[in-house]
């Protein structure tokens, strides 16, 4: 008996907590859905980002320069 009735205060206890969550959720998806699209955004942004032949030879000449540093050590 104390088996069954410790069974059934939990689940009774999780499926309230679930709904209480759902609800918040659907509450508020608005504001996760505002705060989940500026990455999304960035990411676009980023992945159309094509950056100049200077750019590149700098970049190149740094990873170059930290290279020859840790050749060092």
């Amino acid at each position: 008996m104390a088996f069954n009735r410790d069974f059934l205060m939990g689940f009774l206890s999780g499926t309230v907590v679930g709904a209480v969550g759902y609800r918040l959720y659907e509450q508020n998806s608005g504001q996760l859905h505002r705060l989940v699209q500026p990455k999304a955004a960035f990411q676009q942004a980023a992945a159309s980002y094509q950056p100049s032949m200077e750019e590149l030879v700098a970049q190149k000449e740094r990873l170059e320069d930290m290279i020859a540093e840790l050749q060092l050590k």
